[in-house]
């Protein structure tokens, strides 16, 4: 497996391209381009196929892989577009070249307001920074690395690296692929199959991956330290038979999100990194005939872990909707999400407020503003007081849920804050 640098590094002539006809709306999904999963410090991970979305890790930026409509059975052309989330008023760029993208190319933002681009050309994956440039794009193209597959990881805290995994067999490969100094660079080899990826610091320094070791076994999380070579330590160790995976992390509180088998089947669980307490795995967090998975932490809650909110993505046989939570509460607050929403994506401001962006036939680029509810004083008597079954027991789980009603949120800076009502 070998990495190719671009010679010299210089940025390819910006390209025009027209940018297609109004959106009219969200674009249809193919069939198998999947969903978002959870990432770094509440941001979700890198997108995983066209129409999923990914953002930076303070929010400042969004990317995603779009088309415009067309009639149906029409082949889409799809594009990269960069959103951009910090301003009053939150805006898309569309950043397409002379020639469409396949549509299993990623797109993750960086902090300085690029795209960078994966894309798979015969046996090689090539990588190359986009950035508009007046009417045009411009594209600076970074190198190539042979080998059949490569997932991009969460842009890293520091806004200017992007890493990415190619997971094999018996060992996976770690690579430097935006950040470096002459293109991609193979920064850690770690035995055994890698997935996942979620940042444990604000530094950019330590990388956790869910890993399978050569010849089976449980599936346990992991911490890479890229400052020592990749060095590999134990995370997730809650039995010695269960797999244990990490889907969030929050670098202020030491809050961590998890999915495990340990009570005996799946479950979503919760602990504080580098605390002894026992993982917790709140009944509140499976309701039944749902689907519930973490995307963004309140961060800023410093040594406060069992105070943070969480905003959970909830897919039911009606759609999906937005579910916050706290470790110190009892109960899971279901909320409407906006129509358009790219499920799963979304971050906290410091204050409590969650920002979900979304695209619809009214609103090609939008950000609705949710105030997270506050948790009712649990009733007196009532078991686990922390809002958990008490460890790894498992009970009865929570009735069926269903979906709250769509909310309609005002545009970013010209309302006063839509708060969403719980059910």
């Amino acid at each position: 497996m070998t990495a190719c640098a671009i010679e010299g590094g210089t940025a390819g002539a910006a390209t025009t391209a027209d940018p297609g006809p109004e959106k009219s709306g969200e674009p249809e999904e193919p069939a198998g381009a999947g969903t978002p999963s959870p990432g770094p410090c509440g941001v979700p991970r890198a997108p995983r196929g066209p129409g999923t979305f990914t953002l930076t890790a303070d929010g400042a930026y969004g990317a995603r892989l779009t088309a415009a409509p067309g009639p149906p059975g029409a082949q889409r052309a799809w594009y990269p577009e960069r959103w951009t989330l910090d301003g009053p008023e939150p805006y898309a760029v569309p950043l397409p070249l002379n020639q469409p993208e396949e549509p299993d190319a990623q797109v993750v933002p960086l902090a300085d307001g690029r795209v960078l681009i994966r894309r798979r050309v015969a046996d090689r994956q090539m990588f190359s920074l986009l950035y508009p440039t007046g009417p045009a794009t411009g594209e600076l193209a970074l190198g190539a690395v042979e080998c059949d597959g490569m997932t991009l990881l969460p842009p890293s805290p520091d806004g200017g690296s992007v890493y990415a995994l190619s997971a094999g067999d018996h060992s996976s490969l770690l690579w430097l692929v935006a950040g470096g100094a002459f293109g991609p660079e193979l920064v850690a080899e770690v035995p055994g199959h890698c997935s996942g990826g979620v940042w444990l610091d604000r530094a950019g320094r330590m990388l956790a991956l869910d890993r399978r070791l050569p010849g089976g076994g449980p599936l346990k999380a992991v911490a890479v330290d890229l400052e020592r070579n990749g060095e590999v330590t134990p995370l997730l160790q809650i039995t010695p038979e269960s797999d244990d995976r990490l889907l969030l992390a929050d670098a202020d509180s030491g809050l961590l999100l998890l999915r495990s088998d340990a009570p005996g089947h799946d479950r979503l669980g919760w602990g504080v990194l580098g605390s002894c307490l026992p993982v917790r795995f709140p009944e509140c967090l499976r309701p039944a005939d749902v689907a519930v998975t973490p995307f963004a932490v309140q961060p800023g809650q410093m040594l406060m872990p069992e105070s943070c909110a969480v905003a959970l993505r909830v897919d039911g046989p009606a759609g999906s909707w937005v579910g916050v939570w706290r470790p110190q509460g009892r109960r899971l607050h279901h909320l409407a999400a906006p129509e358009g929403w790219s499920a799963g994506a979304g971050y906290w401001s410091r204050d409590g407020v969650l920002h979900l962006p979304y695209a619809n036939a009214a609103t090609p680029c939008g950000v609705a503003l949710l105030d997270a509810p506050t948790d009712e004083e649990a009733p007196s008597g009532a078991a686990g007081g922390d809002g958990t079954d008490g460890g790894t027991s498992g009970t009865e789980p929570s009735v069926a849920t269903a979906p709250p009603a769509v909310c309609k949120p005002v545009p970013l800076g010209q309302a006063p804050l839509h708060r969403a009502t719980s059910t």
